[in-house]
């Protein structure tokens, strides 16, 4: 067992993580939308105005901040007047992009809308720029946000709802570099002038924002729009375990190696946030506009027999350390990051939840959200620690990732991962001016390919942790291989 030195200055304190940056996304897409969130008023499933009550619940449990909808791909060919008025009256389309699949629009905006209330959660809706205009857009936002008489509030109102929304983010498309139109930075940029224009409602209007690592889009966006027309810039990027989006690699059942490979993929995401933050740091010094990171995660194969489409796969304890590197950083980087949405919530790619039919499983990664929420509002505090490298095909890689945040009552939580398979880490921690005096936590722990599922839906869950010793300003623990543990400090 190696020892590790960490240090943490609680008086240095470098920026707020926004709540957002633990937000989340649901498009229509697979099972995410309909058999996930929604099931109908007439299901035997348990449910309010058929939204599914469990998922509500759990989603209050970990403080869901914020959800982006209806996509994705999907957003850049919705329609919203699709979706409202009288379910048997909306119309029915094809989604293209997901599966071949017909889409009857019951879930529209006023579900997505009163999921939110439901949940307590800030709505971040994606406008369609694709294939839309922009006074379909404008109108979409008067429809959700006015407060005015006009036609489009009328027509709110006739469809049961009198009072306005609360829309907090609006985004102004979605991968329009892609399948949002195969723009380039330059059209898309004058574009979304003329949407911020006229698409008014929200509290914070985001840009779409790189592909990846694409620092060239960034530069254009910053330089052709600026921080006077866009609160955020999108940015999306994927963990592919083998890097290879023909052939990704399976969700279960992988090798030690593949799940040393898939987290080293994962480690990217801190070149992307410091190459991104330079570009915006020279146009943007006062920190105006936020990174948002509104798509990221593990993409893997698809379980085998299930649609192509619908992007389902399980989710590990190879996930759970994933899900804590990048919040880890996500957390560090928050001077910059103000929101992240890991795709996608349910059914779809790296999910908090699964369901099928009445059974709801809670996946590892819903637990490592659980365990870091104390961080939401919380401002980050220096810290350093000793680390270890781990050797995979691709490259090395940290063996821990951890950040540190004191909360408005004088709390400090420490959230702390360990990726290695066969060493555990001894931390001590000088923790300079500490006046606690109590220690708490809770740790993630299983075998690299463990995972709960219908049967065993319990399999991976956090556990009381008692082997931490607090001395004064020193801080003394194991930290178990293949673990995310989460500690606070009173």
């Amino acid at each position: 067992m190696a020892d590790l030195k960490m240090t943490i200055d609680k008086t240095n304190r470098i920026s707020k993580i926004n709540k957002e940056i633990y937000g989340h996304f649901a498009e229509h897409l697979g099972r995410c939308i309909y058999g996930g969130i929604y099931v109908g008023k007439d299901s035997p499933i348990p449910n309010v105005n058929g939204i599914r009550t469990d998922v509500v619940e759990a989603l209050k449990a970990i403080k869901l901040p914020v959800l982006r909808w209806p996509g994705g791909c999907f957003a850049d060919t919705y329609h919203w007047r699709d979706g409202i008025g009288p379910k048997e009256n909306r119309k029915k389309i094809v989604n293209i992009h997901w599966g071949g699949v017909t889409e009857d629009n019951s879930f529209g905006t006023h579900e997505f809308l009163d999921f939110c209330e439901a949940v307590g959660c800030e709505a971040y809706v994606a406008l369609n720029v694709g294939s839309g205009t922009v006074q379909e857009a404008a109108e979409w936002m008067e429809y959700m946000t006015s407060a005015n008489e006009s036609p489009m509030t009328e027509l709110r109102k006739k469809n049961g709802r009198e009072k306005p929304w609360k829309v907090k983010y609006v985004g102004i498309g979605n991968e329009n570099w892609g399948c949002g139109g195969e723009m380039n930075a330059d059209f898309y940029s004058s574009l979304y002038k003329q949407y911020h224009c006229f698409a008014r409602g929200a509290e914070q209007q985001i840009a779409c924002g790189p592909n990846s690592n694409d620092v060239g889009w960034t530069e254009a966006m910053m330089s052709k729009v600026g921080a006077h027309q866009m609160q955020g810039l999108s940015l999306h990027h994927y963990t592919v375990p083998t890097n290879q989006w023909e052939h990704k690699g399976d969700s279960v059942s992988f090798s030690e190696d593949e799940y040393y490979n898939t987290l080293q993929h994962t480690w990217f995401m801190e070149r992307i946030l410091k190459d991104q933050e330079a570009v915006m740091q020279r146009y943007d010094n006062d920190h105006r506009i936020g990174l948002v990171v509104d798509e990221w995660g593990l993409w893997a194969d698809v379980i085998e027999g299930t649609n192509p489409g619908f992007l389902y796969q399980q989710n590990t304890m190879r996930d759970a350390v994933l899900a804590a590197i990048n919040l880890n950083l996500f957390n560090q980087h928050s001077s910059r990051v103000k929101m992240a949405n890991i795709a996608q919530m349910v059914n779809v790619l790296q999910a908090i939840i699964l369901t099928e039919g009445e059974k709801m499983v809670k996946t590892p990664t819903y637990h490592v959200f659980d365990m870091f929420k104390e961080h939401m509002e919380a401002e980050l505090v220096y810290s350093s620690c000793e680390n270890k490298e781990i050797e995979a095909k691709d490259g090395k890689f940290p063996a821990v990732s951890q950040s540190v945040s004191v909360d408005a009552d004088g709390k400090m939580h420490i959230t702390i991962s360990n990726a290695s398979l066969d060493e555990d880490f001894g931390i001590d921690c000088a923790i300079p001016r500490s006046e606690y005096k109590t220690v708490s936590a809770k740790i993630l722990t299983e075998k690299y390919n463990a995972l709960n599922d219908f049967d065993a839906p319990d399999r991976v869950v956090p556990k009381n942790f008692d082997g931490i010793k607090l001395s004064g300003e020193k801080l003394s623990f194991t930290l178990p291989r293949c673990s995310v543990l989460a500690i606070e400090l009173c």
